[in-house]
């Protein structure tokens, strides 16, 4: 059986970023239910006793088995979600930055790239960053589709579905993923 991971902080730690009642919603209501249907749809089925990132790989473009991907992809980015944040976050700094300079010349210009991917992201989905090889790319994956299904490493994700900001921010997604951006973010080392 699948369980809710515990989250790396608090539930109430990233306020006034992102407010308890907002991670209440989203932790305890919309992640949880990915996780107990996952359950119920693997019960008795060769997928019950494979790990998370295997079942999606598995899953992955089959129409037989999209119900399965869809919460397993959404269970697994939602994890990958809460360790994308942290109380202290904001700008990176060290070798990851020198990376991103590096390759898109400034923090700003990369930023500036990542929003426009979660903010034209249509309808629910994730804006990532990945490590594909050797370079830090950014991508937008719909609905429950998660960059573990291609095998591509991510290294941090933003939620971009409704719930994960509408109580805080309504429609204005760009505030939300800019807050996210400056307060949020916890960036790799």
């Amino acid at each position: 059986m699948f369980e809710m991971v515990k989250l790396p902080y608090p539930i109430e730690a990233l306020s006034p970023y992102m407010p308890k009642e907002t991670m209440e919603f989203h932790y305890g209501k919309h992640y949880k239910t990915y996780v107990d249907t996952l359950n119920k749809l693997v019960e008795g089925t060769e997928f019950a006793s494979m790990p998370l990132e295997e079942i999606i790989r598995r899953t992955y473009g089959k129409a037989e088995y999209q119900a399965i991907f869809n919460n397993a992809g959404q269970a697994w980015n939602h994890q990958f979600f809460w360790t994308s944040m942290s109380p202290e976050g904001g700008r990176p700094s060290g070798r990851f930055l020198e990376k991103v300079v590096a390759q898109y010349g400034s923090y700003d210009k990369f930023k500036e790239e990542l929003k426009n991917a979660a903010l034209t992201q249509f309808g629910s989905g994730w804006a990532w960053v990945v490590e594909d090889g050797n370079e830090l790319k950014i991508m937008k994956t719909a609905n429950a589709d998660t960059p573990v299904a291609r095998g591509i490493k991510p290294l941090l994700c933003i939620d971009v579905w409704e719930h994960a900001y509408y109580l805080d921010f309504q429609n204005r997604r760009a505030d939300y993923v800019e807050s996210f951006l400056e307060h949020l973010a916890r960036w790799p080392e």
